[in-house]
This record gives structure tokens, sequence and C-alpha cells, in this order.
């Protein structure tokens, strides 16, 4: 199993709790679950637009599942997207719609980190330079923006889609001819549902409350320790290690975050103990204390099938009442070639 090899991170539990201020768990517990409550509102948020109401609570089950997946087995961000497209398709999304979901989470996520991450260069100012995160963290705002904008605009998307396929072709000596069908249809895919300026902004709103408040819990880990917040320079450091957690190195960034943010913030003047002391609170309420939900929300909801619980609520749901397509295009709005409302 993934996690195996990775037990150092609690061997230092004991010494931390002995002199814990345990009053400051609770809140940090509740923002921690109000993140996910926000990650799962991205995915509400991205269904409404695509015109399907997901159940709300069994949905947030399924975002405490599916991370749970995601942080326990190697290529677990596979195995959750998998998991999470079976619980949209269960819920009523069709195929088409269940993929453009999933695309349009990973995206909003990775662009609303990288906007939290440009205001903490912002709010560190000189001391991110000394640490070659500006360039850094601007870069990935670039390339994660580019990214929103190509799932966002259809003309951009078409454009780099010919670029890229043109160069693919060229290396595989394979013929050309097929450029444009291939085009339209992933174009189609991606293209599926038109967010309007209103569900780009709940959408990125719900995606920066998801960092914000996860972000809120490591403030509280201070505070249990009992050790002052390195405000200047925590929400850079915060984003780092939350940038550097994304990359396909270890599951759910073990030993990774935990390095980022520690250097960053002793870099940053922090108290090297206090620091090491905070994120190890941190990371048994976020990661830890997660994949026990997870496991659980996943049993639950695996009973809840058995039992048919959820297939009735999607029956007697009016998102069940819907076409397995996106809804009929509204008077005065054009198609696309697929025939879906754009």
């Amino acid at each position: 199993m993934a996690l195996q090899g990775h037990q150092y991170e609690l061997s230092t539990l004991p010494e931390v709790l002995e002199n814990l201020n345990w009053w400051w768990i609770a809140p940090a517990v509740l923002v921690e679950i109000a993140s996910y409550v926000a990650f799962a509102g991205i995915q509400y948020q991205l269904m409404k637009a695509g015109g399907l109401r997901l159940p709300r609570r069994p949905l947030l089950y399924v975002t405490f599942a599916a991370q749970a997946i995601n942080n326990t087995f190697p290529g677990g961000p596979a195995l959750a997207a998998v998991y999470g497209f079976r619980w949209y398709r269960r819920f009523g999304a069709n195929d088409t719609l269940a993929g453009w979901t999933l695309v349009g989470t990973g995206v909003t996520a990775a662009v609303s980190l990288a906007l939290v991450a440009a205001v903490g260069v912002v709010l560190a100012s000189a001391e991110g330079a000394t640490l070659d995160l500006i360039p850094v963290v601007v870069g990935v705002l670039v390339v994660a923006v580019g990214v929103g904008v190509l799932f966002v605009y259809e003309r951009p998307l078409v454009a780099v889609l010919r670029v890229t396929l043109r160069a693919w072709h060229g290396l595989t000596g394979r013929p050309r001819g097929g450029i444009a069908e291939v085009t339209a249809k992933i174009v189609d895919r991606i293209t599926v549902v038109r967010l309007g300026w209103r569900d780009i902004g709940a959408t990125l709103g719900w995606g920066a409350a998801n960092w914000l408040l996860d972000c809120a819990c490591f403030v509280f880990a201070f505070l249990a320790i009992g050790a002052g917040i390195p405000w200047k320079g925590l929400l850079l450091a915060y984003g780092a290690g939350q940038l550097a957690a994304n990359l396909p190195i270890t599951p759910g960034g073990l030993g990774v975050v935990e390095g980022s943010i520690t250097i960053a913030l002793v870099a940053f003047g922090g108290n090297k103990i206090s620091t090491v002391d905070a994120v190890v609170i941190y990371r048994l309420l976020s990661f830890w204390g997660e994949l026990v939900i997870g496991w659980f929300a996943c049993a639950y909801m695996a009973l809840g099938v058995r039992r048919g619980r959820w297939i009735r609520q999607v029956r007697t749901s009016p998102a069940a009442e819907l076409p397995p397509t996106v809804p009929p295009v509204a008077p005065g709005r054009r198609k696309n070639p697929s025939g879906v409302q754009v």
C-alpha cells in the first residue's frame, strides 16, 4: 500500500500532543470539513451549469471518499476519478456531463490554487524573491489561467488542439487527414456546457474557499501548539506546498507538503521547531484524519447502494427527470455541430 513507509510522519506526535492546546482543535476540524464542503460546491456548481442538481449531502460523502482513495493508493487520482465518475452517473449525469465535470473540477482547483499562491506572493513581497518563488508561482498562475481559458472558450481551444495534433502527427508520421475530425470531437466534449460569468465566478469562489479554509486549518494548528503565526509568509508557503503536493510524486503530497511548507516558513523567519509541530498537527487533521472520514464515507455510500438508497433518491429527485443530455437550447442561442447548447 502507498501509505507504507510514511509512518515516520506520525512518530513525533506523542511529543507534540503533550503540550497541545486542545480547544483550538475543534475549530481546526470545522474549517477543514468546511474546505471539503467548498470542494463539493465546485462539483455542484459545474453540474448545475450543465442542468443537473446533485444531492448535496451524498455529494459531500463522495468528495470525502474520493479524496481518501486519491491519498491511499498509487495511481490514486485515476482511481478517484473513476470513483467520482461512477457516482456522477448514479446521480443522473450522462457520460459526457460526468467527464466534463471531472475535468472542470480539476481545472477550477488548479486555477484557484494558483490565485491563492499569487496573493501569497503579494503579501510576502520581498521575502518571496529570496526563495525564488515569485517566478515559479507566476509561471504556474499563467499556465493555470491558460488552461482555464481553453476550458471555457472554444476558439483558443481549437487553435491549440490543431497545433498539438499537427505536431503529434508530424512526430509519429501518421497521416493528417483526421485532425479536423479529432479536433471537433474533443471540442464537443470540452465545450459541452457553456459557463457564464456568474457560473465562472461562483465556481472559482468555491475553489478559493476550499484552499483558504484548508489554510485556516493550518493557522489553527499554530494556535494549538501555542506558537505565533508567521502571517506574512504563511499564504505563500501554504500555496507553494500545495502546488508541490499536486506533482505526481507521492499520494496526497506525503512528505512533499510537509517539507515544502516547513522549509518556506523557516526561510521566512519562522521558528523551526514550532513550524514542524504545526505542520504535523495540520497534516494529522487534513490528511490522516481525512483518510478515516473518507473511508467511512466510502463504506457508508457503498452500504447505501446495497440497500438501494441512492437509487431511490435519484429517482425521486428533479434531476432524474432531466434527459441524459444537456438541456435544450433556448430561443436565440446557437448550437455547436453536436447539437449541444453553447
